[in-house]
């Protein structure tokens, strides 16, 4: 890999994509694969960037009853009853294993959908995308460059539909992306080498962790060389 696609641990950022518990419901028609190997791997993952105090984003979807902000090839099935996602119910909640210790955070979708990021925890914070990727109609960007970010280490539920689209759309911004395999449902090895060969770096959870360096103690930073 050239310099230009390399991470740089110091302005790196965790985005989890979709991890919500509509899709490990048992009934859930969008129920995710893998979810007894992905769980506890994403959320050592999500722990250990806390610990780190590393920015962390949870971009979730939800989708009115209506459908009327739902993309054209589910809008039918949630105009005629399909009811997933939906704003105020447990299905669209951060599944249990990655809310914040010691309590339970409820979405505000007043706050989402106007945009804006809803603050969970020190350097943590919730959005809204309308769409599969985290960048298309958001402020991640503007959020992600004030805070010198240019390098994105993704996990999630959804590695078809908003992990891909948020590699393109982050690589389309020269974005520098790291993909936490262990920490996917639904990838194929196929899908993962045709990362590696548009320039996203793969990394096992623990690397990622090894990588940022060690948590935070006593206020002060010590990170790894």
């Amino acid at each position: 890999m050239t310099e230009y696609l390399r991470p740089q641990k110091d302005h790196a950022a965790l985005i989890t994509l979709s991890i919500q518990r509509d899709y490990i419901l048992p009934s859930s028609p969008i129920r995710a694969s893998g979810l007894s190997r992905v769980i506890p791997t994403m959320t050592r993952l999500v722990q250990g960037v806390r610990e780190r105090d590393v920015p962390l984003y949870h971009s979730i979807r939800l989708y009115k009853p209506d459908g009327s902000n739902v993309d054209l090839c589910r809008r039918s099935a949630v105009e005629e009853g399909l009811r997933i996602f939906m704003p105020g119910s447990l299905g669209a909640e951060l599944v249990d294993e990655i809310q914040p210790e010691g309590e339970e955070v409820r979405i505000n979708p007043d706050i989402l959908f106007d945009g804006k990021f809803q603050e969970i925890g020190p350097d943590e914070s919730i959005f809204y995308r309308p769409r599969w990727g985290a960048f298309h109609g958001t402020s991640l960007e503007q959020e992600l460059r004030s805070r010198g970010v240019d390098s994105l280490i993704l996990c999630g539920f959804s590695f078809n539909t908003a992990t891909r689209a948020t590699i393109y759309e982050a690589s389309a911004r020269d974005f520098k992306v790291v993909v936490v395999p262990d920490a996917l449902c639904n990838a194929s090895e196929q899908g993962l080498e045709e990362l590696g060969r548009m320039g996203v770096y793969l990394m096992e959870a623990d690397e990622v962790l090894s990588w940022l360096g060690t948590p935070k103690q006593n206020g002060k930073e010590d990170r790894a060389a």
